[in-house]
């Protein structure tokens, strides 16, 4: 039975919490003074203790130092309605596990001790968290890429079954959803083509001649400029695989040349008349409409169907929540590593903020946003105060069928007057204040943004 210690000065908190945890299943004991505190985490070793910050004789910042003098591995939670971003750096140094806003309710506590007891649980066994976390990882990425949403298991089972046959392969999706990832896992997956090359051309970035010799090849003195023969691209990844990022970028006479590759299997160097044979793999992807772009005759219908035998459509990270959680453990561990730091863990308020999140720049955006926040935490749990969404606010992609302003302007707003709120720590009043406008202002602005 998990041990907890709860020790508030207000006496509603303290009653409500250990109601609260004991209906959980706990073994509870509450305190009104940090001092009886101390001599009760002397006789007994806590598995977790919630102490208020503001306390009389001894705050919950030095309780904390002291209960973590005593018993390193005993977690502690610290219960607020003052929590600044120097408090929140401050409790963090000295060991806390995590803060929490009193106002929030007892849902949000009861969130945060979960959180806090799994992650107990998975330190006192580590044997078992091996297992446990192999189990958990093995059930949830692939090939680098991470999910339990429907979809985008769908997507893993789809790359397996169609990794060892010779179809080539259109991914669709917005900027910064993850298509590379998935042509590479293709291509990793498959028995006959991993071991061999895995070439990335990005269509939209490289210029109609640079791409065609790049592709192709040519003989000396096919130009002026060709003063030796050249293999090409799909020469040299011959038995491999060719990623065509933004392959709807492709001008009419390269969507013509690849057509042929597609068909036929073969392609000549620039100022050749030798056809050589090829075997590649093509997988294509675009954030663009592709269908569309046929109905316009900007993309040739034969070749939207020599590149689509097999589509793979890539959701939009803001459909796929529940994946969020685990796409920040992810980058958390991987940037501390980068960086060297000690960083395990994210606030539950900074994981509310990005949970809640929309993601214009879905999958790239979340790992800047993580990476940058890694880089700028000096405590060892990413708070906040950290996060910063201004790279890409305004990084929003107009697709062919165009975006609605309004709902875009409307989240914008929404953003800010949260942050104001999170800043005022609810205080609507300060909120206006913090956002220059006045109180009916920012009362109506809430009420039309749906803002609770």
């Amino acid at each position: 039975m998990v041990k907890i210690l709860v020790v508030a000065h207000d006496p509603n908190m303290r009653e409500v919490m250990e109601i609260m945890l004991l209906n959980e299943g706990h073994d509870v004991r509450s305190v009104e003074e940090p001092l009886k505190a101390i001599e009760l985490c002397k006789k007994k070793a806590f598995d977790l203790v919630l102490t208020e910050l503001k306390m009389p004789k001894v705050s919950g910042i030095e309780l904390l130092k002291i209960i973590k003098d005593q018993n390193p591995d005993t977690m502690v939670i610290l219960i607020t309605a003052y929590a600044s971003g120097e408090t929140a750096i401050n409790a963090m140094e000295e060991g806390a596990y995590d803060y929490v806003d009193k106002v929030n309710g007892i849902d949000e506590i009861k969130k945060v001790v979960h959180s806090a007891l799994v992650k107990k649980g998975l330190i006192e066994n580590s044997k078992e968290l091996e297992k446990t976390v192999a189990d958990k990882t093995s059930s949830y990425s692939f090939c680098g890429m991470i999910g339990i949403n429907r979809e985008m298991r769908k997507i893993f089972d789809t790359i397996k079954k169609v990794s060892d046959t010779p179809a080539n392969v259109l991914i669709l999706g917005e900027m910064g959803t993850g298509k590379k990832l998935v042509a590479q896992a293709i291509h990793d997956n498959s028995a006959l083509r991993s071991g061999k090359p895995f070439v990335v051309i990005n269509c939209a970035s490289i210029s109609d001649n640079i791409l065609e010799n790049e592709l192709f090849g040519y003989l000396k003195g096919a130009f002026k400029d060709a003063n030796a023969d050249k293999s090409g691209i799909f020469e040299l990844a011959n038995g491999g695989t060719i990623f065509f990022d933004e392959v709807a970028d492709l001008s009419p006479s390269l969507q013509s040349q690849l057509l042929r590759v597609v068909q036929e299997k073969t392609f000549r160097r620039i100022g050749s008349v030798k056809d050589i044979n090829v075997d590649v793999r093509i997988i294509s992807a675009t954030h663009k409409n592709l269908k569309e772009l046929v109905k316009k005759g900007e993309f040739r219908k034969d070749l939207y169907y020599g590149l689509n035998v097999i589509s793979i459509f890539i959701p939009l990270l803001k459909e796929r929540r529940e994946d969020i959680p685990l796409l920040i453990n992810s980058f958390i561990d991987k940037y501390s590593q980068m960086f060297g730091k000690q960083i395990s863990n994210i606030s539950s308020y900074a994981m509310e903020l990005l949970t809640n999140y929309d993601f214009p720049g879905n999958v790239r955006e979340l790992q800047n946003i993580i990476e940058r926040g890694v880089a700028m935490e000096s405590s060892n749990i990413i708070l906040p105060e950290s996060l910063s969404f201004d790279a890409a606010k305004f990084d929003i992609d107009i697709t062919d069928s165009g975006i609605d302003l309004n709902i875009e302007l409307d989240k914008f707003e929404k953003g800010l007057v949260e942050k104001a709120l999170q800043k005022a720590k609810g205080s609507k009043k300060k909120a206006a204040d913090l956002l220059k406008i006045s109180f009916d202002s920012l009362r109506h602005r809430i009420d039309k943004l749906g803002i609770e």
